[in-house]
């Protein structure tokens, strides 16, 4: 995956973010999740959110190390 990677799209990967109501939806899964609450549906919908959020993770780590292996020649 890294071979694809060039600088500006490893800084973009790094800057990824959930936009402020999807973070709202997984936060609120979150909550109830933490207290036993969740529906079937609304349960499927968080393992969603965190297998995403760790697939996003690996990314980011690979786009970081990259990153790392090619500094800005920029300034």
């Amino acid at each position: 995956m890294a071979a694809a990677f060039t600088p500006e799209l490893a800084r973009r990967i790094v800057e990824l973010r959930a936009d402020p109501a999807l973070q709202a939806f997984i936060d609120d899964l979150a909550d109830k999740a933490n207290l036993g609450t969740l529906t079937p549906e609304e349960e499927r919908a968080y393992k969603s959110c965190i297998e995403a959020a760790d697939i996003i993770g690996v990314m980011q780590a690979k786009a970081r190390r990259f990153l790392a292996g090619h500094p800005d020649k920029n300034g």
